[in-house]
């Protein structure tokens, strides 16, 4: 079996831009061509690849055929620049992050990486606990993440751990908890969340108090640095990561709602076992980058369903 490289350009573009219509404009041809050529990969798959819907999303051999495209896009790309000698040409690699990595480490850490090895990022955010998906879906090529092992033809290396301590302002500890952090008070003071996904602060005071996710109010914020200056003022309180906290905490800005009890949340790299030259640069910089900021211990790297020292 052959697939055709402008049906499968078409898919992309239906994926990638959410829409028959979005993928025509970038295509510059029309819908009804980027139809016909939808209908002609699913009757050459003899599978449905494309469920049409407002974005459009993959179907299940759809996210397959995603994840092959995405990788045979950044094998291309890199294997033309090569042979045409074109040292300068840059490749975009689409990774899956949390918020928080992006917030702390991520940048100052493999900023230096991205230039030196000519990577336009394309980053797809997401908590940490379902950043895996947007490898399996195909999403992106590369992801961090929670989940330890990884999907079949891919490896998962250890990154170290995120220490989180739950934290509020001091203004906010005195209106709402005046006497310590008490079920009573927990059930009506409101926590601040990425959003619905995130489940730390939900799991610390379900196993704390027993206190479940619909017991109390939330607010949600997706965005990294506005959920942190919004607990800073006082609107919420929620799990920060101690690298971002610590300076805060030290000066009272910021208050430690449970001294000496934290939630450390353990990363992994996830990339494909069979890279491009530049995502293995990108991968073996961000594992020793992550190693030395976060507080790394031994443990196994897990590859393909087996696992090695």
């Amino acid at each position: 079996m052959k697939l055709d490289a402008k049906h499968m350009q078409a898919f992309l573009a239906v994926i990638e831009g959410g829409s028959f219509e979005k993928a025509a404009e970038y295509l510059k041809v029309t819908p009804s061509a980027v139809s016909q050529r939808i209908h002609a990969l699913e009757a050459r798959l003899g599978s449905s690849v494309v469920v049409r819907g407002r974005p459009c999303e993959p179907t299940q051999i759809g996210r397959k055929l995603m994840t092959y495209l995405r990788r045979a896009t950044v094998l291309e790309e890199e294997l033309l620049n090569d042979i045409a000698g074109a040292g300068e040409d840059y490749v975009r690699l689409v990774i899956g992050v949390n918020g928080d990595t992006l917030n702390t480490w991520f940048f100052p850490a493999l900023a230096e990486t991205f230039v030196s090895e000519k990577i336009l990022l394309e980053l797809v955010v997401d908590d940490q606990d379902h950043t895996y998906a947007l490898l399996e879906s195909g999403q992106v090529i590369g992801c961090i993440g929670t989940r330890p092992v990884p999907m079949r033809g891919c490896f998962a290396e250890p990154l170290g751990s995120v220490r989180y301590q739950l934290v509020a302002s001091t203004a906010f500890q005195a209106r709402w908890f005046p006497s310590g952090l008490t079920r009573d008070a927990a059930r009506r003071a409101p926590v601040l969340a990425y959003s619905r996904k995130d489940t730390l602060q939900s799991e610390f005071l379900q196993s704390r108090l027993g206190l479940h996710a619909d017991a109390f109010p939330s607010h949600y914020l997706s965005l990294p640095e506005a959920r942190f200056r919004a607990i800073r003022h006082g609107l919420g309180y929620g799990m920060v990561p101690q690298m971002k906290a610590s300076t805060l905490l030290k000066s009272g800005d910021l208050v430690d709602l449970v001294p000496g009890h934290f939630t450390d949340v353990a990363l992994y790299w996830h990339a494909w076992a069979l890279q491009s030259p530049r995502m293995e640069a990108l991968s073996k910089h961000a594992v020793a980058a992550a190693r030395r900021i976060l507080n790394f211990k031994r443990q196994e790297t897990f590859v393909v369903g087996t696992s090695i020292r």
